[in-house]
């Protein structure tokens, strides 16, 4: 047996016995468009986690982690999404700012922060993008001023997952008065517990809050809490995004396949599978699921440094229009049923709850459109778009 099917069969032996007891009902929690769902309780079992060594299995031994290899990171996220297991609270810290400190951070501010984010002891959110700046990332209006032993930060961010239950944000803000475009910013890391940071939940169309503004009003924090030099942060906030396509997206596909699956059943119970038409469209859904499988393996067969390239941005929006025609196809197979709320005085189902969230999948992370121009200009070497 190999070393990585002796690691799967521990991962999945560990599931198993510890998602019982008090953590047994939360199977299935969370996850998009429900990450209001035991939050607390999900907290607990990540902690659980961390005290026996399942958190960050990826990250080197000497920050904390396992040291596993790529191979072995798959098995584990695909085990714990085969396990059913809760939604993850401290994914932001462990699959994005972890590894980003590991890169560019300095001995103190990996001794400062990353034990806390191996133990879940502090819950972090990413703080990029900005009102009317849609998917550009790089028209950054957010600023920061050196100021004595620290910085002082004024500006908006938009669309913070997580940012009401979070301790510290990573913010890119710009730090050199009269630079444009992705010149003159930096990579701060800013507490959100703080005096001048308020936060205040955005409601979607599932009816709960995940995303927020966070308003920054002369918010400190300290010098010492620049990751890369000052006038880098494009720099970092790119490695960043790349962490952000890594392994996980190979358990995101088992719990897709779990959704197929469970349309599939629906349109045999309901009669809906004798149409000619659904039953096409249910074998291109699951072809397309086949298909994002094998290219995300192809992406992380090319991985080095353990960041991946552009060519997650292929990945990217395949998965996305995939998952939003998934949304489309449950409510088709649900009928006129699915028009009609669960309960009041705005409980959706599942399907619904699956169709409504899913029409964002194509906007958050970078848009369709931005994914198409970094396909065609860096991948394809197709000539830029024209910018004013």
């Amino acid at each position: 047996m190999s070393n990585v099917e002796e690691f799967r069969r521990e991962v999945r032996g560990w599931l198993r016995t510890h998602l019982t007891g008090e953590f047994a009902d939360l199977r299935g929690r969370g996850g998009p468009g429900r990450e209001h769902e035991a939050h607390t309780e999900r907290l607990a079992w990540e902690r659980h986690m961390a005290a026996h060594g399942w958190t960050c299995v990826g990250w080197p031994k000497e920050y904390g982690g396992r040291g596993a290899s790529l191979e072995e990171q798959v098995a584990f996220h695909e085990e714990y999404a085969l396990a059913d297991a809760p939604a993850r609270v401290g994914h932001i810290g462990e699959q994005l700012l972890g590894p980003t400190l590991i890169a560019f951070g300095t001995p103190a501010q990996r001794a400062r922060f990353l034990p806390r984010i191996v133990a879940v002891d502090e819950l972090w959110c990413q703080g990029y993008s900005e009102p009317d700046a849609g998917s550009d990332l790089a028209n950054v209006r957010t600023r920061a001023e050196r100021d004595g032993d620290g910085w002082v930060v004024t500006g908006q961010k938009v669309w913070t997952s997580g940012a009401h239950e979070a301790d510290w944000c990573f913010v890119v803000a710009r730090t050199e008065p009269g630079s444009a475009r992705h010149h003159g910013l930096s990579y701060l890391l800013v507490p959100l517990h703080a005096p001048g940071v308020e936060i205040r939940p955005i409601v979607q169309l599932t009816g709960t809050s995940e995303f927020n503004e966070v308003f920054f009003d002369g918010a400190r924090t300290g010098a010492e809490n620049i990751v890369g030099a000052p006038g880098e942060g494009w720099k970092v906030a790119m490695a960043t995004l790349g962490f952000e396509r890594g392994v996980s997206t190979l358990g995101q596909q088992v719990g897709f396949r779990r959704e197929l699956e469970a349309v599939i059943e629906l349109a045999r119970r309901n009669g809906a599978a004798a149409d000619p038409l659904v039953r096409d469209r249910i074998a291109r859904a699951w072809t397309g699921l086949e298909t994002i499988r094998f290219n995300a393996l192809r992406m992380l067969g090319g991985v080095s440094a353990g960041a991946p390239g552009p060519e997650a941005s292929i990945n990217k929006i395949f998965w996305a229009t995939w998952h939003r025609e998934l949304g489309e196809l449950a409510m088709d197979v649900c009928g006129a049923d699915g028009m009609l709320a669960a309960g009041e005085p705005y409980d959706l189902t599942d399907w619904q709850r699956l169709f409504l969230f899913s029409r964002a999948d194509t906007i958050y992370a970078g848009s369709n459109e931005i994914q198409r121009n970094i396909i065609a200009e860096r991948v394809l070497g197709l000539p830029k778009e024209a910018r004013p």
